[in-house]
């Protein structure tokens, strides 16, 4: 009988990664992680250790990876407190259904249960966040388990967690192919024909229609170009489906909620139908017209119904959805409803553009984003931190349709900037990458410049300064409540950036803009341009008062003069030709 050679068990769990594609993977050493730490030290070469300076910055950069590549990110911690350090990550990557596999130290197997020196049930804290929870049993099972959850991740996108006793990394094990890699295969599902003709009939008696996409149509623009200017439907988008289509295409109208743009949440109040494709948008029922006919096209027919009343489902790939009914269908001639969106659309873009030189101080964050949109290189990444700086970053980032853009959608958690940036720049070596952070969002990551100092990554981290939470604060606004706990102790964030290692700069005027992104933009290494802003509310496009068949004269007149609006007319005025 031919002999049998032998493994460490941890190599082999790590080689397992390697067959997966999985190149890196971020963390910190603990004595409950030792094991697959001398592991990935050994494998170096094939799966790189990224030091993070907090576990959460390490998961919110596994889900960032994820959300960016499509494939599995990777990220541990050790017993107890490195563990728990990462369940603010796994949500975000639970939440925007991407897959993440997190390895979770655990004492040694003799001393569990034990109430040994940091041990902890991790199973039952990270029971909701996952798809997948198991605590390796022996050595023998290490790279079967982990080859099981990446697999489950895949499925089920979202977060699979496997716990390690420390000991059984260190065990010697029958060497033996286990990475089930090779067999993985994905697969598209075709849309039901007579489904998609069921839908047919509602496109020819639409007098006010919006395509609304998301995630689902990444890289489909061309069916999405098609399909619009066959039905002469405008487009709208979510959040976490910004740069799928051109900012400036004439038929897109932006994003619809309170991240939002006023074409956008205008149309979709007015349409009499909604072609709702490859998005789970949360909140169309405030946001979409309730009488709307509403065709949904998903791969989860579990998401029929959940947004509006669905009149058509149609289970199946959105981009092939859209080729098809371009097909199938009977083309729309333009009318007055798209005219009249493209010229809220036309409109819009007039009033963002003409604050672009405002030399205001504080600044406002138009002339801000024009740098940016300058310096940008035709394929950059742009990792948002959320807040008030999400809303003007989908609002004015004018992207090309090549650039990326990405954010914590659902889970909504502040502080994903910097990791996400991390992420981006690791797994797209040679792209640009920016963060665009607030004050606050900055402060709760901003130890993890240290890291990419340490691995000298040349990110652009953009930091908005209001001295504010300033989206609570307009919430607090809204319920006319008394502004408590939102206003923020200041800081010199590009001097936090030097400090850390970092090249850094304090903007307090519209003459030192262009001098330092100019240098941002050569820079070899990372940046922090700390910039000092106005705290000004974004206008609430969710809550416009420019309708005189709803407001006052004079509160249509307050509501100008505070958001400085001009020359733009609703889209019921535009409707009427006025």
């Amino acid at each position: 009988m031919k002999k049998m050679t032998k493994i460490n068990a941890g190599v082999a769990m790590v080689k397992v990664f390697e067959a997966w594609g999985i190149d890196h993977i971020y963390g910190i050493p603990g004595g409950s992680f030792n094991s697959t730490m001398d592991a990935l030290y050994q494998e170096r070469e094939s799966v790189r250790y990224i030091q993070v300076r907090h576990e959460e910055a390490g998961a919110l950069a596994a889900a960032a990876d994820a959300k960016l590549t499509g494939k599995v990110g990777a990220v541990f911690g050790s017993a107890g407190p490195g563990a728990t350090h990462l369940i603010n990550g796994l949500y975000d990557a639970q939440m925007d259904n991407v897959p993440v596999v997190a390895l979770l130290g655990q004492v040694a197997s003799s001393s569990m249960n034990y109430n040994d020196f940091q041990e902890m049930n991790e199973n039952p804290m990270f029971a909701d966040v996952s798809i997948y929870n198991r605590t390796v049993m022996s050595p023998e099972s290490l790279p079967h388990v982990v080859d099981e959850a990446i697999k489950a991740a895949y499925k089920f996108r979202g977060v699979a967690v496997v716990t390690i006793p420390v000991d059984f990394g260190f065990k010697e094990i029958e060497a033996q192919e286990i990475a089930t890699a090779k067999n993985h295969k994905t697969e598209v599902i075709l849309p039901n024909e007579a489904d998609l003709k069921a839908a047919l009939p509602y496109f020819e008696q639409a007098k006010k229609p919006v395509l609304y996409i998301g995630q689902g149509v990444f890289g489909g623009f061309p069916a999405i170009k098609k399909f619009s200017e066959f039905f002469s439907m405008p487009v709208a988008a979510s959040v976490l489906a910004k740069g799928i289509v051109p900012d400036m295409y004439k038929n897109f109208l932006g994003f619809a909620g309170r991240v939002a743009t006023k074409p956008a949440n205008e149309a979709l109040a007015e349409a009499d139908l909604i072609v709702f494709v490859g998005s789970d948008f949360p909140f169309g029922r405030r946001f979409f017209n309730p009488k709307a006919n509403f065709v949904q096209v998903d791969i989860d027919s579990s998401k029929f119904g959940r947004r509006h009343n669905t009149d058509v489902s149609v289970l199946g790939d959105g981009i092939t959805a859209l080729n098809q009914w371009v097909t199938l269908g009977t083309e729309r001639p333009a009318d007055q409803w798209l005219a009249a969106n493209q010229e809220n659309i036309v409109r819009w873009h007039a009033w963002r553009h003409h604050f672009d030189t405002n030399q205001q101080a504080p600044l406002r964050p138009e002339p801000i984003f024009k740098e940016i949109n300058r310096i940008a290189e035709p394929n950059a990444i742009f990792v948002s931190d959320v807040g008030n700086v999400t809303i003007n970053s989908i609002r004015h980032l004018d992207m090309t349709g090549e650039q990326r853009f990405t954010t914590s959608g659902w889970f909504a958690t502040m502080g994903n900037g910097v990791p996400g940036g991390i992420a981006a720049q690791l797994s797209f070596p040679d792209r640009q990458v920016f963060t665009l952070s607030g004050d606050g969002g900055f402060a709760m990551q901003m130890q993890d410049i240290l890291t990419q100092v340490k691995y000298q990554l040349p990110i652009i981290n953009i930091v908005f300064s209001n001295d504010s939470f300033g989206f609570i604060e307009a919430e607090q606004e809204d319920t006319e409540q008394k502004k408590f706990g939102v206003f923020l102790e200041g800081a010199d964030f590009g001097k936090v950036g030097e400090a850390l290692g970092a090249k850094g700069y304090t903007i307090t005027r519209y003459e030192d803009l262009t001098p330092a992104f100019d240098a941002a933009k050569t820079s070899n290494g990372p940046v922090v341009i700390d910039i000092k802003i106005e705290n000004a509310r974004p206008l609430p496009v969710e809550e416009l008062k420019l309708d005189p068949e709803k407001f006052s004269a004079a509160e249509i007149a307050a509501f100008k003069e505070k958001y400085q609006v001009q020359e733009m007319p609703t889209l019921r005025e535009l409707l009427k030709g006025n």
